[in-house]
């Protein structure tokens, strides 16, 4: 076994791998629950826009770590830098516990979700197991395979699994281009966008008590776009990091903002209001595709949705295992998780931990909104405190920081991400105390571990 990742990703590839972890299926899916709670088309599209400069300007703001500090493992080893083993440790456990784990099996269900509608087979309620005390859907079957494939080519080699990224990223974008192209010319109605877009802005859209219902509706929006950072976590296997991860995350973040925009402006062009907020299991997407192209459009659309659905989980399988391999190169996990195939220079141990995690996750829950609060929470506390960090590092640092990033771009996303941190826990405070809860149990499993580890490594300087 070797203990060394190789560098074989070049700026093209880290563009793929950030546009397609961003591009899921949560495109598809989230703009009904927004518009159901914002009640405006245009608001709608604001919550894209918001939601779209958050995610840009953090990735602006995440250079400035990138070029600044060399060593693997993505905003894990920045957090540690910034602050300490602690902050690093309680990020790579939520990271593991929920953030990537749940939103893998969150997408792996949508597979099977959209892949029930080619099969009715495939279903939630159709059990393939029913026991008094445990269940299993087809649809989770299904949602099982696609997260054990994926991590079964991820472990042959990081060439595998860019090679499957690049495929599936291009396909989705091209599909999603050529939805946009197709749907704007033979779906849309201009009565309908007079009803949804002219006259509707009213002043009462911008109080504060709507601000904040604004704020809450861009966890959706966020969910769909909150993995441009998973190409820090491979860092190491990048040529030139220096130079391809800043360029990558602002080029991928672009493309996906462009994108999840104009498929929006498609929906409010094609469909009226109400039947955006009442589309079949929010799938606004096939009610604007069955609109003009009926069952075949219906078909095209859940073709379309599992291919980006893939593409997405291959890209989220892929970087997170490399930050719990990290976590035990610094002695924070179990060491075995640090171990890198000769062979294959993968993570393997840490991608298989990984895979079973994800599958409890379908196994148990089973639900793609169900995840969804949870997950944004998380990571929206770590992208904010690692924002923060920026500056804190730049005081412990001051002498050595060799590039900057304006702080204008830090300032504004810390500020955008601590209002929807508190609109999150006012309008959602259940999941976000659950979510509070699970992070910290964190705080005494580091704990356990510092102790063992101090045990151990005094015994080894005794014998």
């Amino acid at each position: 076994m070797s203990n060394d990742l190789k560098r074989t990703l070049n700026l093209k590839d880290s563009i793929s791998v950030v546009v397609g972890s961003m591009v899921g299926c949560g495109i598809f899916i989230v703009s009904a629950d927004i518009l159901r709670q914002v009640q405006s088309a245009w608001l709608l599209l604001l919550v894209w826009v918001i939601a779209g400069i958050f995610s840009l300007f953090g990735a602006i703001a995440y250079a400035e770590p990138v070029l600044n500090i060399k060593e693997n493992g993505g905003q894990y080893m920045f957090l540690k830098k910034m602050f300490n083993d602690l902050t690093a440790f309680l990020y790579g456990w939520s990271l593991l516990t929920v953030i990537q784990t749940a939103t893998i099996a969150a997408v792996c269900i949508a597979v099977g979700k959209f892949l029930g509608i080619l099969f009715p087979y495939i279903s939630s309620s159709n059990y393939i197991i029913d026991l008094s005390f445990f269940k299993l859907s087809s649809q989770q079957l299904i949602a099982l395979v696609v997260c054990t494939v994926l991590t079964f080519i991820n472990s042959k080699g990081i060439k595998y699994g860019v090679i499957t990224q690049n495929i599936f990223t291009l396909t989705k974008v091209l599909s999603i281009i050529g939805i946009i192209v197709f749907g704007i010319f033979l779906g849309c109605n201009f009565d309908t966008i007079s009803v949804n877009l002219i006259n509707t802005i009213h002043l009462s859209d911008f109080a504060f008590d709507k601000i904040e219902i604004i704020a809450t509706a861009t966890v959706g929006a966020i969910f769909a776009m909150v993995t441009w950072n998973n190409i820090t976590f491979i860092s190491g296997e990048v040529k030139e990091p220096e130079k391809n991860i800043p360029q990558a995350l602002l080029w991928g973040v672009i493309i996906v903002m462009a994108l999840y925009l104009m498929i929006n402006v498609l929906y409010v062009f094609s469909l009226p209001v109400t039947d955006i907020q009442n589309a079949p299991e929010d799938i606004v997407a096939v009610s604007v595709m069955q609109k003009i192209a009926g069952n075949l459009g219906k078909i095209i659309i859940a073709v379309i949705i599992m291919i980006s659905a893939v593409g997405s989980a291959n890209g989220l399988i892929m970087t997170g295992a490399r930050v719990y391999y990290q976590m035990a190169k610094d002695r924070l996990l179990f060491r075995s998780l640090a171990v890198i195939n000769r062979k294959t220079r993968v993570p393997v141990n840490s991608l298989w931990l990984q895979c079973i995690w994800a599958g409890a996750f379908i196994i148990f829950c089973g639900n793609y909104i169900e995840l969804l609060d949870y997950v944004i929470y998380a990571a929206l506390i770590f992208y904010v405190l690692t924002a923060i960090g920026i500056f804190v590092y730049r005081l412990k640092k001051k002498n050595e920081i060799i590039h900057k990033v304006n702080s204008f771009y830090a300032a504004l996303f810390i500020i955008i991400g601590i209002y929807i941190i508190y609109s999150l826990s006012v309008h959602k405070y259940a999941n976000s105390l659950k979510t509070i809860i699970l992070i910290f149990t964190g705080v005494p499993i580091y704990l356990i571990w510092r102790i063992y580890k101090d045990k151990k490594t005094c015994i080894n300087k005794v014998e």
